[in-house]
């Protein structure tokens, strides 16, 4: 069952994620994490589902190269290949099961209660990064309340030297989020977890800086995440879109 329609609700068996992790963090101690709320939380889809999702990753010949992309303050690019997900896109049979489980209520809830939002939606993407790629120290999108990040790459193979950890950046709420810091001027940065069934989301703000080193992999291998951005359900938002004629499908 899909719409366009973000204020759709519907209920599906959570056969991919395991939504009682999920529903059992607790909503203070995620909000009072420092430098800015975030969580690493491990196993947050069951170890079937994984290793499901792990095996039909979409291919990389239905992505978009997004290479030397200005970025605002100066900031260095994001290159990466990029997959927007659309209620129109073929994707393997698990990843669709997956994705109609994050738009059910019981996601859709959780995340709402732990970002203390009323109403909730979301964008689903891919984003594979090649090898000396990096992500330049940044903050999300005014727009966005924050982003769920679930990494995908094999346990088995890939060496944590190689990098890809999303780092979390604490700036002492000096910096401007508008401006184009070096992972240098940070006073503290701290690695996430990105090994096998793990994942990483975090709540965005004014000094929500994060970033990820330039990858070090051999030719072939990429970095690869699924992201959920997590945004408000905002009727300004969407008639600003329409305005400026931007095309995002939310869910």
């Amino acid at each position: 069952m899909h719409s366009n329609c973000s204020k759709l609700r519907f209920d599906t068996m959570t056969i991919y994620l395991n939504i009682d992790k999920l529903e059992a963090i607790d909503v203070a101690e995620f909000q009072r994490t420092k430098p800015y709320p975030w969580a690493n939380p491990h196993g947050l889809i069951t170890d079937e589902g994984y290793a499901e999702l792990l095996g039909n990753l979409p291919d990389l010949a239905s992505f978009e190269a997004k290479m030397r992309k200005e970025r605002r303050g100066g900031q260095q690019p994001h290159d990466r290949y990029s997959l927007e997900y659309t209620d129109h896109l073929h994707v393997p049979a698990p990843w669709q099961a997956f994705i109609d489980e994050l738009r059910g209520d019981r996601y859709r809830d959780a995340m709402a209660r732990l970002y203390g939002a009323r109403k909730l939606e979301f964008r689903f993407h891919w984003h594979y990064t090649p090898p000396s790629a990096s992500v330049s120290p940044h903050c999300d999108a005014v727009r966005e309340y924050g982003s769920h990040i679930f990494y995908f790459n094999e346990p088995d193979t890939w060496d944590e030297a190689w990098g890809g950890q999303t780092l979390v950046l604490d700036d002492g709420a000096r910096l401007d989020r508008n401006s184009a810091p070096t992972f240098d001027a940070f006073d503290a940065i701290t690695p996430t977890e990105t090994k096998g069934n793990t994942s990483m989301f975090f709540r965005n703000g004014p000094h929500a800086w994060h970033g990820v080193r330039a990858i070090s992999c051999p030719e072939g291998e990429l970095r690869k995440v699924f992201i959920v951005v997590i945004n408000p359900d905002s009727l300004l938002w969407k008639v600003r879109d329409r305005a400026i004629g931007k095309k995002i499908q939310r869910f």
